[in-house]
């Protein structure tokens, strides 16, 4: 049996492997000029950036997944362990670095207020009883009917689970210090969400993050897709790259292949890992289309972003390999993205600075720096070259402060990537670059589904659909996906 993927992004590639280990015929059809998706790579001058995610988190997930097929990441490409995890600059001027280690995080919450590590360690245990059972009974599981969602250990586990508190209000229950309060919120942002409209449960993100710990695989996530384009070659995958789809074709309630501009390729069934609204609106027909125009307006997106890419001509101090800058009013940065009354270019955005060659000798020429500055905006927004020059002045001007240091005399390359770029190379509704935010009732059951609600063969697997946001959830998205069409469609 055939199946063709559309788009050769994390949950493109894995899907197609997963299919392939279960005796399908697969081609991946992508149309950029490398896979990847939005971790794809830019080179010039000797320097190497990864465009999208920089962050390994949840290595449990990868190993699960590489599991599937009988493999393990390491056959792949090699982990670092990254102390610091990451560096913050506080807006009052602050800048602390979290250690790897949870007696050094208690010692450093310590710091922050009284009886700071015994609540930390308090609040890591509730993050990791929660983050067992998302694992075990949450994230690998499909939800069709809130049947689903509110059964066996959930409808028990439910109360526990804190869904209907926000993010911003659980933490403030047991943090009193903006420090300690910033630490434990700053990564859902990474989760297109903010502390105010994310229920608690992703308190969990903390255990990930400090428990768990942040990694590097060495040549960056690059290296990561490499090793699955290695896997699903290796398992007899075909991908054909700048071949953009530009219809799904569907005859009665079944998909019977592609459209593209080399021509139509046939298939039993089609797995789409492009943007699930561009598929749904762009290309399907209207009586083919689970989800309507008004369906994906009403919908709270994640954020839009504004990325540098830097190839500096020397070395940076003061920038640890992960850097966060956190704006002192951060909240009224998260209306600026989240509220649509409010959304705009921001004037103090808080920001992130990812610099690999701290830790990767690959990434720039020797005495050189990459440096990757990220900052999220609101998706929809106005973006004209000179909003771009104007803001990147605003952020490079701020971060220069910061360091202490004439970062522009020592700029040799130079990259802009935002919304319109979003639009054009992933064709991201409205420019977001990650898709749907973890509100409430944008979780589990209520996310985009699987299945086609219209087409018996038609799929979906990405970061719009449950479990949601970051590279490992996309890894479980195919996970359930492939062993859904397995069980539906046979190998």
């Amino acid at each position: 049996m055939k199946a063709i993927v559309v788009g050769a992004g994390f949950g493109g590639l894995s899907a197609a492997a997963l299919l392939a280990h279960r005796g399908f015929e697969v081609e991946v059809v992508e149309k950029n000029e490398q896979p990847g998706g939005r971790a794809g790579v830019y080179r010039e001058q000797g320097f190497s950036f990864d465009m999208g995610p920089s962050w390994y988190l949840m290595p449990d997930v990868y190993e699960k997944f590489f599991a599937e097929v009988g493999k393990r990441p390491a056959d792949f490409y090699e982990l670092k362990r990254l102390d610091p995890a990451y560096r913050i600059f506080f807006g009052g001027g602050e800048v602390v670095d979290l250690p790897a280690g949870l007696e050094k995080d208690y010692a450093l919450f310590d710091s922050f207020e009284e009886r700071g590590g015994e609540k930390l360690k308090a609040y890591l245990d509730s993050a990791k009883e929660l983050y067992d059972l998302s694992i075990n009974e949450f994230l690998y599981r499909d939800y069709r009917s809130i049947f689903d969602f509110l059964s066996g250990r959930l409808i028990m586990q439910g109360r526990r689970m804190h869904i209907f508190e926000s993010l911003e209000k659980f933490v403030k229950r047991h943090f009193e210090s903006d420090e300690a309060q910033k630490i434990v919120q700053y990564s859902i942002g990474f989760l297109g969400g903010s502390p105010q409209n994310t229920p608690s449960f992703y308190h969990i993100m903390s255990h990930i993050d400090m428990t768990m710990g942040v990694w590097y695989p060495v040549g960056g996530m690059r290296a990561v897709v490499g090793g699955l384009s290695d896997l699903a070659g290796s398992l007899g995958v075909s991908v054909a790259l700048n071949e953009p789809v530009e219809r799904i074709e569907v005859t009665g309630k079944g998909a019977t292949g592609v459209v593209t501009p080399a021509g139509r390729r046939d298939a039993d069934l089609v797995l789409v890992n492009a943007d699930y609204a561009h598929a749904e609106l762009d290309l399907l027909d209207p009586a083919h289309r689970s989800y309507p125009e008004k369906y994906w307006r009403s919908r709270v997106l994640a954020p839009s972003a504004f990325v540098v890419y830097l190839g500096l001509d020397r070395r940076v101090e003061g920038l640890a390999h992960h850097t966060l800058v956190l704006d002192r009013d951060w909240e009224e940065g998260f209306d600026l993205i989240f509220d649509p009354k409010k959304a705009a270019w921001p004037d103090h955005p808080s920001y992130y600075v990812n610099v690999p060659s701290k830790t990767d000798p690959t990434a720039a020429p020797p005495g050189c720096e990459a440096l990757f500055i990220l900052v999220p905006l609101a998706p929809g927004l106005e973006d004209t070259p000179a909003l771009r020059e104007a803001f990147f002045e605003r952020v490079l001007s701020d971060l220069e402060r910061k360091l202490g240091d004439d970062l522009r005399s020592a700029v040799a390359v130079r990259r802009i990537f935002a919304l319109h770029d979003f639009e054009e190379r992933y064709n991201a509704y409205r420019g977001t670059a990650l898709g749907l935010s973890h509100t409430l009732f944008q979780t589990a059951l209520w996310r985009p589904a699987h299945l086609s609600k219209k087409v018996g063969n038609l799929y979906y697997t990405g970061q719009y659909t449950h479990p949601g946001i970051g590279v490992p959830m996309t890894l479980i998205s195919s996970s359930i996906v492939a062993r859904e069409i397995a069980e539906r469609h046979g190998g």
